[in-house]
């Protein structure tokens, strides 16, 4: 099992940076910074197949761990990904039992998996180490689940008892909106929830994560036993300093 499977596993905190503009720039940026993993979203985030590998190779001079969020449960997504060179998998909307256990085949090499095999890949340094790869990669490639809707939390206990889930990450606004409390992230039927499957999580020796909407939460999710931790996104952190460096501009407009 790799070092940083053990960590999550041991709900160490691991901090993330969450980059969603397909730049290759920004992962670079973030894989420097001191973070313990990078995920590239391509379920929202612009990005193609040839983005991925340039954003993986950016994140490679750094010691980040380079994770994927694909865009839906299906298997092909999870080949190119774990093919390009991810350490993980996080897959969106998944709402039962039979849904995670189609996420963990598809991240595992027959015969307990889905995954096919080419020796040639980045993720097997082009074949060079493909044997080491083949022989590890089941047990060191780390599966998070999105925990986002109604239904998910209904079947949370089954949802965590599938062997090879890793990691109940809630994606606090679409379960907020399922939830029908839109953006109401620090209401105390939220946090409710919250606390629910993080609960679940460590009683079934899985670790909690979420995305945050703004790193002020994170003392309040850490509180309820998270530890798998990404506070906003590239997009939003570069809309934000543009929109502050331009509200300080303005005021001189009019003078």
């Amino acid at each position: 099992m790799s070092a940083l499977r053990e960590q999550v596993l041991s709900r160490k905190f691991l901090v993330g940076a969450w980059c969603n503009l397909g730049s290759s720039i920004s992962t670079e940026m973030a894989s420097t910074m001191g973070y313990d993993w990078v995920l590239i979203d391509q379920e929202h985030g612009p990005g193609d197949n040839m983005n991925l590998l340039s954003q993986m190779q950016a994140i490679s001079i750094g010691r980040a761990a380079p994770l994927v969020r694909i865009a839906w449960n299906e298997m092909p997504r999870f080949k190119r990904a774990l093919d390009i060179g991810a350490a993980g998998i996080m897959i969106p909307y998944i709402q039962n039992r039979e849904e995670a256990e189609l996420a963990v085949a598809s991240m595992r090499y027959s015969p307990v998996g889905l995954r096919g095999v080419a020796s040639s890949p980045r993720a097997t340094g082009y074949g060079d180490n493909f044997e080491n790869y083949y022989a590890t990669a089941n047990s060191s490639l780390i599966t998070v689940v999105q925990i986002e809707t109604r239904e998910a939390v209904t079947n949370i206990e089954e949802i965590a008892s599938v062997d090879g889930v890793d990691v109940l990450f809630v994606g606090p606004l679409d379960l907020s909106i399922s939830l029908e409390m839109p953006d109401r992230f620090t209401d105390s039927e939220f946090l409710a929830v919250l606390s629910k499957v993080s609960q679940v999580a460590k009683s079934s020796g899985k670790a909690a994560g979420i995305l945050l909407p703004d790193p002020s939460l994170t003392e309040l999710v850490h509180r309820l036993g998270y530890t798998f931790v990404a506070a906003g996104a590239d997009g939003g952190m570069v809309m934000a300093g543009l929109k502050n460096s331009l509200h300080e501009m303005q005021k001189y407009k009019s003078r």
